[in-house]
């Protein structure tokens, strides 16, 4: 019968050495310090022969390998490091998952200094049998909890068949217990594991215990660092209401909307993970009041509207009462604009009022508009579920290259509802998001009557650890018995880095002179897959299609297709594009950051 080892006593033993943090003018052991150290100590100097990543694990593990900077090196240590090396050396290739690695350690003392070489011939890396994930206190009749433990199973990062290493081993165990403790178990510990390790099979056999502790509930928010705002102020913007089920992820989107309103420099926000507090656990909410004045200006470029200068004032204490104020100016090649824009914070029923007016000069694809426009609008808070609803006025003036201009104005009331289903709203990985838009111009004061009606779905899938899948398609209409007399701000045109790659900003749309306008029609989709690289780099191909159009028989689609890299920020996703538009024959470069849709 084979030998099994288990392996938590093998890992406190390697740790004991890693843990040693190496320095050249620390004293050694000691039991190996000599009385009176010479002036000038041996030396010595050490190569590895291992693959690589082993050479850096040894390199932190081994004390002969750690030590070869010590200037008062004696004789007797050297000794006793060099007797040491090999048992540290398999210790350490055993954290790797090599347990029938061989050690020669060889000492040529015939220079000066002396050569060591620590040759590891690792052999096979041992590879997990089985993986046995169970997690007790979860009530049968709880599909939370069962929901819970089924995202556990499923993500276990060390399933049969994978590779063994110990900091993957920690990390799987540690990811574990924070899911549970994410998911309403605030309280979740490991309360059992073990990885029992066949040498001569070179297999693991993982077994895992999570205590899940009780069930928690919401209570009150406790709030520090407030002197400018009133609390309530804090707790309009919250998730979840005393007496629901504790989320962790409805508490990161807690702290998410908090730091994005302008109030805040800085937010915490933990649940009191005391079991004695399960029902009623205490949100304490740590806050830093930012600067309610602020003033940037910047430049950039993008492919869509080319370079670009912009400068914002914002106040979001206006009124001494949370009133935020925004002025913005942007001067780019192909744009320009100005606007102002009032925001009152939530109320306690979880609604935002908003007031803008803003003017803007456009010159894309031939056509030079100008627009001025003034409205309101009321935001409900929820992201995942939102409301909104608008009122605005557009007067525009329409100048196409070669064909006469024309002016229109429309009073537009419209409302907004979102769906979003997604592990990230800022950067998401998995899930879908939906919008539907419907929206008419009013009779009278408006140059022409007419509804308006804009659907948007995209979707987001990981098919393993190394390929993602995404797709996205949208589309517009305007009901109307011609596009003549409604602003162009809302008709449509398409084509983009966001839209249909492959086709300058906004160039699909009705041909007329030299320019192109916008018309009451249009779809955009693309289908992409990436391949990831790493963590946070990945290279993509994608195919796009889309047209804008005001007779239906013209709707044949643009197709653009090619292939990009992609980045992850904290901002969303970094997307450098080469596309291909078959209908332009062109290739263009496309960049963007953040969630196109």
């Amino acid at each position: 019968m084979p030998a099994l080892l288990a392996l938590p006593l093998l890992i406190a033993s390697a740790a004991a050495f890693a843990d040693d943090p190496p320095a050249s003018t620390a004293s050694p052991p000691p039991s190996t310090e000599p009385s009176a150290p010479p002036a000038e100590g041996l030396r010595y100097r050490v190569v590895i022969d291992a693959p690589s990543p082993l050479r850096e694990t040894l390199a932190a593990s081994v004390n002969l390998i750690r030590w070869q900077t010590y200037d008062q090196m004696s004789a007797s240590l050297f000794d006793a490091l060099v007797r040491q090396a090999s048992e540290q050396a398999k210790e350490a290739a055993e954290t790797e998952g090599f347990f029938s690695a061989t050690v020669d350690v060889a000492v040529d003392r015939s220079v000066t200094p002396f050569n060591v070489t620590v040759r590891v011939t690792p052999g096979p890396q041992a590879t997990v049998k089985s993986a046995q994930i169970a997690i007790d206190g979860i009530a049968t009749n709880d599909s939370v909890g069962a929901a819970a433990r089924a995202v556990v199973q499923r993500q276990w990062s060390l399933p049969p068949g994978t590779p063994f290493r110990q900091a993957d081993w920690i990390a799987a165990k540690q990811l574990a217990v924070e899911t549970v403790a994410g998911d309403s178990f605030a309280a979740a510990k490991l309360g059992f594991s073990e990885a029992l390790v066949d040498p001569d099979a070179n297999t693991v056999a993982i077994d895992v215990r999570i205590d899940s502790g009780p069930v928690f509930h919401v209570g009150e928010l406790e709030i520090e660092g407030l002197s400018r705002y009133p609390s309530e102020l804090v707790r309009n913007y919250r998730t979840q209401r005393p007496g629901d089920r504790y989320s962790i992820a409805e508490l990161d989107q807690f702290v998410r909307r908090l730091n994005g309103t302008g109030y805040f420099a800085s937010v915490h926000a933990a649940i009191d993970a005391d079991p004695a507090h399960a029902d009623d656990a205490p949100v304490r909410v740590s806050v830093i009041e930012a600067p309610p004045k602020k003033l940037e200006m910047g430049v950039g470029y993008s492919t869509d509207t080319a370079f670009r200068a912009n400068a914002s004032y914002r106040d979001v204490n206006v009124d001494n009462r949370a009133l935020q104020m925004n002025i913005d100016a942007r001067i780019e090649s192909k744009l320009q604009n100005a606007s102002l824009r009032f925001v009152r914070p939530p109320s306690a029923s979880g609604w935002s009022p908003s007031a803008f007016a803003k003017v803007e000069r456009t010159d894309i694809s031939g056509l030079v508009t100008q627009t001025a426009s003034i409205g309101a609008r009321m935001s409900s808070l929820d992201e995942r579920n939102q409301w909104q609803y608008g009122v605005a006025y557009y007067t525009d003036l329409q100048e196409p290259e070669g064909a006469p201009q024309s002016d229109a104005r429309a009073l537009y009331v419209d409302v907004e509802r979102a769906w979003r289903r997604v592990d990230d709203i800022a950067a998401p990985t998995r899930g879908w998001v939906a919008l539907a838009q419907a929206g008419a111009g009013i009779p009278g004061a408006s140059s022409r009557s007419f509804q308006r009606v804009v659907l948007r779905y995209a979707y987001w899938h990981p098919i393993d650890r190394q390929w993602s899948f995404s797709t996205r398609a949208e589309a517009g209409v305007v009901f109307a018995q011609s596009r003549n007399d409604i602003p162009a701000a809302l008709l449509f045109r398409t084509g983009g880095d966001t839209t249909v790659r492959g086709y300058a900003f906004e160039s699909l749309g009705i041909k007329q002179g030299d320019a192109v306008l916008p018309t009451r029609y249009y779809y955009a989709t693309s289908v992409e897959a990436t391949r990831w690289i790493g963590e946070a780099w990945g290279i993509a191909v994608f195919v796009d299609a889309g047209n804008a159009f005001d007779d239906r028989s013209e709707a044949r689609p643009a197709l653009g297709y090619g292939f990009g890299a992609r980045v992850k920020t904290p901002i969303g996703p970094f997307r450098l594009d080469v596309a291909y538009g078959e209908r332009s024959r062109q290739v263009r470069l496309h960049f963007s950051v953040g969630v196109a849709f």
